[in-house]
């Protein structure tokens, strides 16, 4: 990927520009963004139903977003949040600002498993349940989905974001920054399904209105051209290298060799 970054960083396919120099109303990098979508498509099997945008912000950006988007989903204006870790406790924290936030279990004093489902206490009023993937600080990852009885579940999964195949069809949004997995800073994947579009809270800055920016194509404000590119050379690689199967199977290898030392130490690595 770095390779062939390098390689078109001056001319770019025989333009003669970069894609750093390159505007985001041309047709060449509409075929860029398309190019990226169409591979997220495909490798994560999204449904039709599911518009996929671009944006700036990183994750912490959807720790507004979310809330601003989908709190008018139901009056009320309640969210369930699964607290694991440090970035859950920022996006319930964050939510706070827009929203009567319900933490499903009691407070943890440690971060270190995931609370037993059964014992969650899910709101039948909250316009959505929110949860982290993997907490990247605390190491704690989820290895199953949620169920949440039908309601709007939305994830973080900045950090195992097409590490391993999904079913996007559990979910209501599906975000990740693209520095974590799939490319480096400055855009931010957003996945929605369509029919939450157009419940935005009225101060809902217009960047951040999902609606907004999938009627423009994600092109409602100048996006990240470079980063959206480089995203899409890191998803043709993977699609190269046997989609989001084979990451998993690579992931597994790796963690091995760790785990081996780990297990092997004698309770020198704990």
């Amino acid at each position: 990927v770095l390779l062939e970054a390098q390689k078109e960083l001056v001319d770019y396919k025989g333009l003669g520009i970069s894609v750093l120099e390159m505007s985001h109303r041309t047709s060449d990098f509409t075929k860029i963004l398309n190019t990226a979508e169409n591979l997220m498509r495909e490798l994560l099997n999204i449904p039709e139903n599911y518009k996929v945008i671009f944006l700036q912000g990183g994750g912490s950006g959807q720790f507004s977003a979310v809330p601003l988007n989908l709190i008018g989903l139901k009056e009320g204006r309640h969210a369930d949040y699964v607290v694991t870790g440090a970035w859950s406790a920022k996006a319930a924290k964050e939510a706070e600002k827009y929203a009567k936030v319900n933490i499903v279990h009691p407070k943890l004093g440690t971060y270190t498993n995931i609370p037993d489902p059964s014992t969650w206490n899910l709101n039948p009023d909250a316009s959505y349940v929110y949860y982290c993937a993997n907490e990247t600080v605390h190491g704690v990852e989820f290895d199953f989905v949620p169920d949440v009885k039908g309601a709007v579940l939305v994830c973080d999964m900045s950090s195992n974001f097409l590490s391993r195949p999904v079913d996007v069809s559990k979910f209501g949004v599906i975000f990740a920054g693209a520095q974590k997995n799939v490319g480096c800073a400055g855009v931010t994947v957003v996945i929605v399904r369509e029919d939450l579009l157009g419940f935005a809270l009225k101060e809902c800055p217009v960047v951040l209105d999902y609606k907004t920016q999938v009627t423009n194509g994600s092109l409602y404000n100048t996006p990240p051209c470079y980063s959206i590119y480089i995203m899409g050379l890191v998803l043709e690689w993977i699609k190269n290298n046997g989609g989001a199967a084979a990451m998993d199977k690579l992931s597994l290898i790796k963690s091995r060799m760790i785990y081996d030392i780990i297990d092997k130490s004698n309770g020198f690595y704990v």
